[in-house]
């Protein structure tokens, strides 16, 4: 085995007991059921709701629409139009975010301020969601195989082990670990979730933003952990009731997938 492949093992392994511990003191511990939640209602009508998600979509498609005229005069590699449609989706739905804020916004907006201690917050949330993600995975994947499904890796991990440019490479992780995070927290959590958690029974507002979080990413392999990682997150954001706290959990799964591919661990 490669040293560094033994080190990058050797390192989830450590961070996996240190979510164990934090599981049990910030989630199933009875000090931790006892957490009040700090998230206030969003206060908007259902007209502006569907407004805001109606701009999102529209700044996703534009995105994607400019990147389609852009490449019609300037053909680029396949490398190069995900990366690039990538963050054109994602950069559109923050456009269309901002233009929701700016232009069309009534009552509470949907973005918690970036409050102090989000670093701290957002590191404990990536813990613990670490041995949960590992449970569900494992027993998604036996479920899988009991179905001979064959597991197919999302087409970005699979990028970033193949891809031989380092620009390119940066590239992919610049949007996977600070571009992607900061828009799916913002339109899934302080969107969606914020938004039918006082509206709908818990267990439906915690499962529907997720099932589409994870629809997002269009692979059946990850999907039902990735509803599980996304349920951690708005629980998360709903105790704290700042989104930072989520974009930075995000971000540091996103970067420690990345380091086990780069390391040649098989994800």
């Amino acid at each position: 085995m490669p040293p560094a492949t033994l080190i990058a093992l050797t390192a989830e392994f450590a961070l996996l007991i240190g979510g164990l511990v934090l599981l049990w003191r910030q989630g199933l511990g009875p000090a931790a059921r006892e957490q009040p939640a700090l998230l206030p209602a969003w206060d908007v009508t259902l007209s502006d709701f569907f407004l805001f998600i109606w701009l999102v979509i529209l700044g996703g498609v534009a995105g994607q629409y400019g990147l389609g005229l852009y490449s019609r005069h300037h053909p680029l590699d396949k490398a190069h139009l995900t990366i690039i449609g990538t963050a054109a989706f994602h950069g559109g739905m923050l456009l269309g975010m901002a233009g929701y804020r700016l232009f069309f916004i009534r009552g509470k907006p949907p973005l918690a301020p970036f409050a102090g201690g989000v670093l701290r917050s957002g590191l404990a949330t990536f813990l613990i969601a670490l041995p949960v993600l590992t449970a569900v995975s494992l027993v998604w994947q036996g479920v899988l195989k009991l179905v001979h499904y064959p597991p197919e890796e999302q087409e970005a991990i699979d990028l970033l082990r193949h891809i031989d440019s380092s620009s390119l490479r940066l590239a992919l992780l610049v949007v996977a670990i600070l571009l992607a995070p900061m828009t799916e927290e913002l339109v899934f959590r302080a969107g969606i979730f914020r938004y039918v958690r006082t509206r709908l029974p818990r267990w439906v507002a915690l499962l529907l933003p997720a099932v589409l979080f994870a629809s997002l990413h269009n692979n059946l392999g990850t999907f039902v952990p990735l509803v599980a990682l996304a349920i951690v997150f708005s629980i998360a954001y709903e105790r704290t009731g700042n989104i930072g706290t989520t974009i930075v959990a995000h971000a540091l799964f996103n970067l420690s997938s990345a380091l086990l591919v780069l390391a040649g661990v098989d994800t």
